[in-house]
């Protein structure tokens, strides 16, 4: 075995963090555009890693839903359908609905000072305009919910619509309305402080209900072949830096 093959070969969970986190922000900030194909080449020459190292990070946006693995063309962005979007939204409040019936019963100032504090944040991102983390907290507000029960079933359950549903919200959501979704979530903590199950499972049907429709699924032009080194232009490549910081 030759020494780039030993050197490509080693593993290294940081690098392959940080490709995972820069290719998960740009889909979270919208700038990969629904069916954009993620070739490896490319994507190994803008991070400075070998091809199978970006293999690496694309299979586990694809086991995780964020990206849609197709055989013999590779990752792409996925293009839901309408139905695919109806199908997930009507799984998330059917979810929430069943999730809310038990939390009403356990309600405590502990978890609602949690939940206070996850709006602050989801609110403070909103109005910075950070989509990426707007995109995150959103969803990690419904994780608060589910994982307040205790039950890593149904944690499991939501963090696969999750998966899902944050590309969907990402790719064709208008950045606008994310201060939207940050007063829907008050109005469930409102509702659950009141411990009111029937206005709780109310205002968080229509919260998804708000979502889905909400994305513009002909306001994204499809395209296979985006400028991935702007898109991903400020990003330095990851071996030029570890060099660097070796001969410092």
């Amino acid at each position: 075995m030759t020494m780039r093959a030993q050197r490509i070969g080693k593993a290294n969970p940081a690098e392959d963090e940080a490709v995972y986190q820069a290719i998960l922000r740009a889909l979270l900030e919208g700038k990969l555009k629904a069916g954009t194909k993620l070739a490896e080449t490319p994507l190994a020459a803008i991070f400075g890693v070998s091809r199978e190292r970006i293999r690496k990070v694309l299979h586990r946006l694809g086991a995780e839903r964020r990206l849609e693995m197709i055989p013999n063309r590779g990752a792409r962005v996925p293009r839901p359908t309408l139905e695919d979007v109806r199908r997930v939204y009507e799984a998330h409040r059917v979810l929430e609905a069943g999730v809310l019936s038990q939390l009403v019963l356990r309600i405590d100032n502990v978890l609602l000072a949690r939940l206070d504090a996850h709006l602050a944040e989801e609110r403070a991102a909103a109005q910075r305009g950070d989509r990426a983390a707007s995109v995150r907290l959103s969803g990690a507000f419904h994780v608060h919910l589910v994982d307040s029960l205790g039950n890593p079933e149904l944690s499991r359950m939501l963090g696969d619509l999750l998966s899902r549903s944050s590309v969907m919200v990402s790719v064709y959501e208008p950045a606008a309305q994310s201060i939207c979704a940050v007063d829907e979530h008050g109005a469930i903590v409102a509702a659950l402080r009141d411990r009111d199950l029937l206005r709780a499972i109310a205002v968080s049907r229509e919260h998804f209900l708000h979502v889905e429709g909400r994305l513009q699924l002909d306001a994204t032009e499809s395209s296979e072949s985006e400028d991935l080194a702007a898109i991903f232009a400020p990003v330095k490549p990851l071996r030029r830096k570890a060099r660097s910081a070796q001969s410092g």
